[in-house]
């Protein structure tokens, strides 16, 4: 791929567009502005681990149009909807004015400031599973072969997409940035969209970025602050995902058998067992109870639905 030709591009230009997370109100139900999406398939997890919420997404946006969020979470708010540690937010920022060919820098970008973005906007150390890295053998994997797969991270799926996700170009044609904390406060998220906009912006332009995160906040023009906030987990989920991590690798075999090129995307404890929920691919969900004896995990059913 020929490499790109730097091109400076008003950040308030750009397209973008934030996915919401939530707990709590009544997202069937919730009236949405044209071209919004209430994707109730995207679940969070209330504060007795059950599934609530959901997450609300946006069509591509200009900055002159951002007035549509706070109208939509003025609507959330007002049936009952909040955030807390499970929820967060993730940016996406068009790349029309550069197309693949920025997709190079920004794995370069990612490589030298993406800790920076990390620490700016404060990621809480357990959403760190959603957004791992970009690593050097990524960008070698890419020039080799500038493909989706050359991006994708390998490992647990709940993680397949980095924390700068370049593999969203292959999707929507955006980049998304996975950093942020949840929340449904307002000015927390034009900050938080504001700093994403003007990284790709500065990527497209061809300008290298610190890896010290104040010194990148000034290069931005952005401030070190005013980002939504970390918020620790219930001491019920540490405890549930340390069980799962030690589980993971006694069960990834297993996992590899019932799902072609499957990897695991969640365990929970279950009356009767373990639940093992597999991902293939294309993003399917396999759910499994199975149950550890002494020799070799029993598979007693597969869940459909």
């Amino acid at each position: 791929m020929k490499n790109m030709r730097p091109q400076a591009v008003d950040w308030k230009t750009l397209t973008f567009g934030v996915e919401i997370e939530f707990i709590g109100g009544h997202p069937e139900q919730l009236e949405l502005l044209p071209g919004w999406i209430m994707s109730l398939d995207e679940r969070q997890l209330d504060e007795t681990g059950l599934e609530s919420g959901s997450e609300l997404k946006p069509p591509p946006l200009l900055w002159e149009d951002r007035e549509q969020i706070r109208v939509m979470l003025d609507r959330l708010l007002a049936q009952g909807a909040a955030m807390n540690w499970s929820c967060g937010l993730h940016v996406h920022v068009g790349l029309e004015p550069w197309g693949q060919e920025i997709v190079p820098r920004l794995l370069d970008a990612a490589l030298q400031c993406q800790e920076a973005i990390g620490k700016l906007l404060a990621t809480s150390p357990h959403r760190r599973l959603f957004c791992p890295p970009v690593t050097p053998a990524m960008r070698e994997r890419y020039a080799a072969a500038p493909e989706e797969e050359s991006v994708r991270y390998f490992g647990r799926p709940q993680s397949h997409r980095c924390g700068i996700n370049t593999a969203a170009w292959f999707d929507i044609q955006t980049v998304e940035i996975r950093y942020a904390n949840g929340s449904l406060d307002y000015e927390e998220i034009l900050a938080t969209a504001e700093l994403c906009l003007r990284f790709v912006a500065a990527v497209g332009e061809g300008r290298t970025l610190s890896s010290d995160h104040e010194e990148l906040a000034r290069q931005l023009g952005v401030p070190s602050c005013g980002y939504p906030p970390p918020l620790p987990p219930p001491r019920w989920f540490e405890e549930r995902t340390w069980l799962e991590e030690a589980l993971i690798p006694v069960l990834a075999s297993t996992a590899a058998e019932l799902v072609k090129d499957g990897e695991i995307h969640h365990i929970l404890p279950v009356p009767d067992g373990m639940l093992l929920a597999v991902e293939d691919r294309e993003g399917r969900l396999f759910k499994f109870i199975v149950q550890p004896p002494a020799a070799k995990w029993t598979v007693l059913r597969q869940i459909e639905g």
